[in-house]
């Protein structure tokens, strides 16, 4: 135990040290709090939020999805961690009391309980060592951010690395006083412990005898006097995330039912309120809280950075930096910031670059990636909106796309007239003409007005006459649904844009009674038209039964209404819209058979750099056109063919340099592919007849 003076000491400091860490922790939730509140509830079914989220965290799965050595030793610091929390606790009461008094120091359960303090020590200060070397010694590429890219001025001046050896020496040390002092407890004890095998090796080596109980003393002070040496800096570290991060899983956004909403889906403005000035993020003040909480929560991993297409490319675009420079901006303003004083800069300027914010595909690599469920893609969002409504300052070529929209109901600016032009010498029927239809095809701006997309839409007809399928297309009344709009950060247009369809389709879908439960099915050939009706629409009050076309193909394969696509040279590009926005991986994959598996594919899947606009206008300067780091990753597999699943993907690879060249493999949608095939099979029955 420890002497009088030793107890008066440690109780003093504590007190003094509590109060500082209480006053920074109470900074932060206040800071936090100024947040607004968003569209989706984040406190509802509040006990399955709190075990998904203790779940989440300790069974670190998503911390494994990706770098498994490094997530490996990161693992012996967190559960090492976790169980020193009860560690600490029992040797602060063993400075206090006599160690007969603490239940767990005999018996099985207190030889269970050393065996994995000892272990765990150990792993503890070898992942400690790892990370140390890591970022100091060998200097992981992962960890840098491109030249080009913002970042906070204490940032450049070496704060993550300065705070990284603070952190990584306050573990090392705070541990390693800890085994020092059990080595010398047991010296002093005069005996080794089996279940602390590397503690008595300790005392092994520092000798037994009474005498080396002061080496306890130094080890307990060590241990447990860095801890509260260390309580006071707790909320400006990178360590932070040990409680930020539960926090985040927690209050992340979800529905009403508390199920996750998909990945991507963006908060709705009211337009109808006149109460509402601000449309979009211009202030850290604007953004909500969760995306406030994202700044304590980020690990500064830079997992997002390295997949973020843009920045793989050599683009500005960190999504690490979003969060980065956020946390050390925070650092820097909270006393007066958590106080209610405004923030005294702009988000264009602070969180990232102008070059940076229209570099951003809204692909959701990073938020796929990130272990601790940071959004910086809403972030991009939210500062868009205000560029565009607010500011009106935003990438001239989209002008004139915008005006396109408003002018014309599709970005390509024809007129409505034309949308069933490539309909000519077909016979399909519009929902005026076929009132009784039992599925809707909503053909799309692109499927409608682009020559390659059209390819994929007379596949499709061609496929549905053969299925028997009865199907009408809307015609001339279908718009664009908005998308490109939503995503490049003019909600308003995307809102006057979504709102006529729900009308329309809310005409032509529901029954007269109004019951929801008579719905007929719609089929989309663009996974962007399906996200937004399916996912975007709801909110607008258009609740449908949408499935994209890959998804319909695999029915009536199933139902054998469509034959197996015979065996070809292929490869699949998973769009981003259909695959980590909506987790639709099996159905094409369903529908093609075998096929060659790019590197990166399914959730891991690399951008074809249309979305988000970015179709709409010239890519940002860097090192590589998006499209043609895809392209090359799918003609490395070896494949003939390119199937997509998406008529914005099809243009970008197709339009690639190397996709011109000689001997390269052609790019087809899965529509095609299956027509194709169909034509191949009616061919060869006709001829055995």
């Amino acid at each position: 135990m420890l002497t009088v003076i030793e107890k008066i000491l440690f109780l003093v400091l504590a007190g003094v040290c509590s109060y500082y860490a209480y006053t920074g922790f109470k900074r932060i939730v206040d800071t936090i709090q100024r947040g607004e509140k968003g569209y989706y509830p984040r406190l509802n079914e509040l006990p399955k939020r709190i075990t998904d989220a203790i779940v989440k965290t300790l069974s670190q799965t998503t911390v494994f999805r990706a770098r498994p050595w490094v997530s490996l030793f990161h693992s012996f610091i967190f559960y090492g961690f976790m169980f020193y929390l009860l560690v600490n606790v029992f040797d602060g009461l063993r400075g206090f009391i006599p160690p007969s008094w603490i239940p767990w120091s005999f018996g099985s359960l207190g030889a269970a309980y050393r065996l994995l303090a000892d272990i765990l020590t150990i792993l503890i200060l070898v992942g400690v060592v790892f990370f140390v070397i890591r970022r100091f010694g060998a200097k992981d590429k992962r960890l840098e951010q491109n030249p080009n890219t913002l970042l906070h001025e204490k940032v450049k001046a070496g704060s993550i690395k300065r705070d990284s050896l603070i952190v990584a020496t306050f573990i090392f040390l705070h541990v390693g006083f800890r085994f020092l002092g059990e080595g010398f407890l047991l010296a002093s004890e005069g005996h080794r412990d089996p279940f602390q095998p590397f503690a008595s090796l300790l005392a092994g080596a520092v000798g037994f005898g009474e005498n080396r109980i002061i080496g306890w003393h130094v080890g307990w002070w060590g241990a447990l006097g860095l801890i509260l040496a260390f309580l006071p800096y707790f909320p400006r570290s990178k360590h932070i995330h040990l409680f930020a991060a539960p926090a985040k899983f927690t209050v992340e956004r979800r529905d009403k039912e508390a199920k996750p909403v998909p990945r991507g889906a963006l908060e709705p403005i009211n337009f109808e309120d006149e109460s509402v000035t601000q449309y979009g993020a211009a202030k850290l003040e604007h953004l909500r809280f969760p995306q406030l909480l994202d700044a304590y929560a980020c690990i500064q991993c830079n997992r997002c950075t390295n997949v973020c297409p843009a920045n793989h490319t050599g683009k500005a675009l960190s999504p690490a930096a979003i969060e980065i420079n956020k946390r050390y901006e925070f650092n820097t303003i909270i006393p007066e910031f958590s106080k209610g004083v405004e923030s005294p800069k702009e988000l264009l300027g602070l969180l990232l670059n102008e070059e940076s914010l229209w570099a951003c595909t809204t692909c959701g690599a990073c938020v796929e990636v990130c272990p601790v469920g940071c959004e910086q893609m809403i972030d991009i969002v939210d500062i868009r909106r205000d560029q565009v409504m607010m500011k009106g300052e935003f990438p001239a070529e989209l002008a004139n796309t915008f005006r396109n929209l408003e002018r014309s109901g599709n970005p390509w600016g024809l007129s409505a007239d034309k949308r069933l032009e490539w309909a000519q010498g077909l016979d399909v029927k519009t929902v005026e003409e076929n009132p009784e239809f039992e599925v809707l095809f909503w053909v799309g701006c692109a499927g409608s007005y682009d020559p390659a997309a059209q390819a994929t839409t007379k596949s499709m007809i061609e496929i549905l006459n053969h299925a028997n399928i009865n199907y009408a297309v809307i015609g001339k009344a279908e718009k664009c649904t908005g998308d490109p709009a939503r995503r490049a950060g003019n909600e308003y247009l995307y809102y006057q844009l979504a709102t006529e369809n729900v009308e329309t389709l809310n005409g032509i879908l529901i029954e007269e009674t109004l019951d929801k439960n008579k719905k007929k099915k719609v089929v989309t050939t663009c996974p962007h038209c399906f996200n937004a009706l399916f996912n975007d629409y709801p909110q607008l009050g258009g609740h449908y039964d949408v499935v994209h076309h890959t998804q319909f193909l695999e029915m009536l394969t199933k139902e054998h209404k469509l034959p197996p696509l015979q065996q070809q040279s292929l490869t699949y590009h998973d769009p981003c819209y259909l695959g980590r926005h909506n987790n639709i991986y099996d159905a094409p994959r369903n529908v093609l058979g075998a096929i060659t598996e790019m590197p990166r594919n399914k959730n891991n899947s690399f951008c074809c750099g249309a979305g988000g606009a970015q179709f709409w206008k010239e890519e940002e300067p860097g090192t590589m056109r998006v499209s043609e780091n895809r392209f090359l990753e799918a003609q490395a597999t070896g494949a003939t063919v390119i199937a997509a699943g998406c008529p914005f993907c099809k243009v970008m690879l197709k339009s690639s340099e190397s996709a011109q060249k000689e001997n390269a493999p052609d790019v087809l949608d899965i529509a095609q592919l299956v027509a194709g095939n169909l034509k191949r099979v009616q061919e060869k029955l006709g001829s055995s007849q």
